[in-house]
């Protein structure tokens, strides 16, 4: 419970809600959050990830996203540390995968719903919470990252199943989907869902019909990779030249422009760019006072959009 009753345009904390008000999991929130995952940079200073953190609710930051498995419990000790009831914040987790600590990669998939279970569970733990306002089942179907092989290839409804108990016995507050297909989200929209994470940019634009029936059914578009990505393969927002066109007219920084144009693309739009820096952080919330004006847009929409696909697994 929060100490204080937000107007739509402040944050519990008394703040503008950075960016401006959006609706996430039947709650107001600031549409510019906080992806926490690069917090796991920051083992050997944690005064200074805590710092990040309260930084961020001072600049009206009030939903950020984590999971267990981000440095396998460490980034959740942060928020838990950080981050107290009275900051109003929404914390949103992810389950589907779990830490593989000493792995190649340091991640394994955990699909199956016995697992979806035990992520929850840690999740809980970790946080040291009673119930998760919103947990994303992150699936392996699409975007960068593991794809699910074996027994962990897993059917979307038997996972929705275990979540719908889940969030019927008061563990989680709503259900997300992350890397799902459109056709896994049509399927998932029976069990009411909040919010979709899809990695979506400027440059990567493949889920524009997904990204449009989230609106009509009124679900948040929570993108990842929202400048697009250091992977590989993956195109960067930073390098286009109508996005660096448009900084040097406005002001800005390309990241700043790259930001703005996904919140000025669709009101469901909610961002969690993360970052383990305070300055860049700062930078992030600054992003959504930058206007962008019809023929900026215009220039902005023209970029073409190209696909990329990274499976690290």
């Amino acid at each position: 419970m929060t100490s204080t009753t937000p107007s739509p345009q402040t944050a519990a904390t008394g703040v503008p809600r950075a960016g401006g008000a959006g609706l996430l999991a039947g709650r107001t929130v600031s549409r510019i959050g906080y992806g926490a995952m690069q917090l796991e940079r920051l083992h050997g200073e944690r005064s200074t990830a805590v710092a990040i953190l309260r930084r961020a609710v001072e600049l009206g930051i009030d939903h950020i996203d984590t999971a267990q498995f981000y440095g396998n419990g460490f980034v959740n000790g942060l928020i838990r540390e950080a981050i107290g009831p009275e900051d109003g914040i929404v914390i949103a987790s992810k389950v589907g995968a779990d830490p593989n600590p000493g792995g190649r990669i340091p991640l394994r998939p955990a699909q199956q719903p016995q697992e979806l279970r035990a992520s929850v569970e840690d999740n809980l733990k970790s946080l040291s919470l009673d119930r998760i306002p919103l947990v994303n089942l992150r699936r392996l179907d699409a975007g960068p990252g593991l794809r699910a092989e074996g027994d962990q290839v897993v059917d979307i409804d038997d996972q929705l199943a275990v979540m719908v108990a889940m969030r019927e016995e008061g563990k989680i507050g709503a259900i997300g989907l992350s890397s799902v297909t459109l056709e896994g989200l049509r399927r998932a929209i029976p069990a009411s869902v909040a919010c979709v994470q899809n990695a979506y940019s400027l440059v990567t634009r493949s889920d524009e019909d997904m990204l449009q029936l989230c609106m009509a059914e009124d679900i948040a578009w929570v993108p990842y990779f929202p400048l697009g990505s250091a992977f590989p393969g993956l195109p960067k927002v930073t390098d286009e030249p109508a996005v660096q066109d448009a900084a040097r007219s406005l002001g800005a920084t390309p990241s700043q422009v790259g930001l703005a144009w996904l919140l000025h693309h669709a009101p469901n739009v909610l961002l969690i760019p993360g970052t383990a820096n305070a300055g860049h952080l700062e930078a992030n919330v600054a992003a959504g006072t930058v206007v962008l004006d019809g023929a900026t847009l215009a220039s902005l929409d023209a970029v073409p959009t190209r696909s990329g696909d990274i499976a690290l697994g």
